[in-house]
């Protein structure tokens, strides 16, 4: 029996033509403010939780600086990357993304990777991940992916159905997927594990010529993960592990340390890449796009007070300084907007005044007044308008980020490279993991997936054999699935195999 079909509207009613594809200029963006749609949905999203991050609530942080070893004023005017030895102060805030802020520092999830660079042109705020990949592109899909990690609306448990769902329906998660349920989905602590920015930015010297470049910080204290059981035990044992790892290695003066290295891409190296730089669920290859070294951060001071440094920590990926744009990223578009957005929800109007998300060395000076919170002098007696015939603050040009081409027509786009989502994670599999890893991998996912229900299990285990035979064939029989079934499932397009699993 067919149920009545039911129209997606908006929150006054207005019927959606489109959940998925978000609406840019052409196929690879940016993002157009005009849609509505998207603006509705990653607003009302922001405010979902009172007053716990929605995501990232669970974290820790600390104080240190970032040296700068290498020369690359060819690729960029930064002040803070202008010159070799020089020390720039910074805070990081590591978290687990989906659990809450009482959960445990064990728990299979991403970590949160989030710098502020207090630089003497602002404050420069990097927001990733220890993974170099995320699980979708498109910022319209965000706020759904997000609700699979909470809690069932209805039994308020955390449900592995709504999660491998939401991904057997969504191809390209596969990447982050097999990164999440490998032993990298639980690093050992804070200090054993990889940050990335994951998105692609943009890099522009002194001359206007500008680089697309994505970041890696590789700790020097070795990766160490946690295997499933190990990971387990430990959230019984010690939920708040990490978080006393890091500030016990610190005030022992055990100071941990990350090499930044960079992937640098001009615009012409673009032309012939065979992968979308702006598809945050890919990676650059390194044997394509070798990373060059840049610099060392230390970490060396712990914070005074949680709340006051930790918990009230802003990260914005729009704080850049001249030097460092965004790309035309989908995923990074709607960041732009939706981390600002929940800042002002959480913290309020004027949270760029509490004193960890203060540019230090480079002083507020505009014309934005008043609202809640508001302690400083507020502007005094000066104008609160521009121009001004009093020696306001004004634009300087030199602040001015090189353009770059944009083209297409206005609308919702899918995806359309022609490289599909199975190629990396097949790689990863295949090539990059070992015996151990695989056999890890494949019993945390089976541990996952034992109470989904039959046919997304079915659907989900098509995805993995699409990936890597081994793997989705390993899978399958784990779970006692017919592989007669996953191979024909394998065989069709993804709308049909969602049309022949639907619940």
């Amino acid at each position: 029996m067919t149920k009545d079909k039911k129209t997606l509207t908006s929150a006054f009613g207005a019927p959606i033509g489109n959940d998925l594809n978000t609406v840019t200029a052409g196929a690879r963006g940016p993002a157009l403010m005009q849609d509505v749609h998207l603006l509705e949905k990653l607003s009302h999203f922001d405010r979902e939780r009172i007053p716990e991050r929605v995501v990232h609530a669970k974290g820790t942080g600390a104080y240190g600086y970032f040296e700068v070893t290498a020369d690359v004023t060819q690729y960029t005017k930064a002040a803070f990357l202008s010159e070799i030895g020089k020390k720039t102060d910074l805070f990081v805030r590591f978290s687990t993304v989906g659990g809450e802020k009482g959960s445990a520092d064990a728990e299979r999830d991403p970590r949160g990777f989030a710098i502020k660079f207090y630089t003497e042109e602002g404050n420069y705020d990097m927001t990733g991940n220890n993974t170099p990949v995320f699980f979708i592109r498109d910022p319209l899909k965000f706020p759904d992916f997000i609700h699979t990690q909470k809690r069932d609306p209805a039994t308020n448990l955390k449900s592995p159905t709504m999660a491998w769902d939401f991904w057997s329906l969504t191809p390209e998660s596969m990447h982050q997927v097999t990164v999440l349920f490998s032993d990298r989905g639980t690093p050992a602590t804070f200090r054993n594990m990889n940050g990335y920015s994951s998105h692609t930015y943009k890099w522009y010297n002194a001359k206007g010529e500008y680089y697309w470049v994505q970041y890696h910080f590789k700790t020097d204290q070795g990766i160490k993960n946690l295997s499933g059981p190990e990971a387990a035990e430990m959230c019984g044992k010690n939920p708040d592990h990490a978080t006393a790892d890091l500030r016990n290695a610190i005030e022992a003066g055990d100071y941990p340390s990350w090499t930044l290295e960079m992937q640098i891409l001009s615009p012409e190296d673009v032309a012939d890449f065979g992968w979308d730089i702006f598809d945050i669920t890919k990676v650059w290859p390194h044997k394509e796009v070798p990373p060059i070294t840049v610099g060392k951060m230390v970490l060396n001071r712990n914070p005074e007070n949680y709340f006051a440094e930790v918990e009230q920590a802003a990260f914005n990926p729009s704080n850049l300084v001249p030097g460092i744009g965004v790309s035309p990223d989908k995923m990074l578009q709607g960041r732009l907007f939706s981390y600002h957005d929940t800042h002002l929800h959480r913290l309020g109007p004027n949270y760029h005044l509490i004193p960890v998300n203060q540019p230090k060395h480079a002083p507020e000076q505009n014309y934005q007044r008043d609202g809640s919170m508001r302690v400083d002098h507020n502007g005094g007696g000066g104008p609160n308008y521009w121009p001004n015939s009093y020696h306001g603050p004004a634009p300087d040009n030199i602040s001015n980020e090189p353009y770059i081409p944009l083209e297409g027509v206005g609308g919702r786009h899918e995806f359309t490279h022609p490289n599909d989502d199975f190629v990396q994670p097949g790689t990863l599999y295949g090539t990059v993991m070992s015996d151990q890893d695989r056999t890890h991998l494949i019993n945390n996912i089976l541990g996952s997936m034992e109470s989904v229900p039959t046919p997304i299990q079915l659907r989900q285990c098509a995805l993995f054999y699409l990936t890597h035979e081994d793997y989705g064939t390993r899978v399958a029989e784990g779970l006692g699935l017919d592989m007669t079934e996953v191979k024909r499932l394998a065989s069709m397009t993804q709308e049909e195999r969602v049309a022949a699993t639907q619940l």
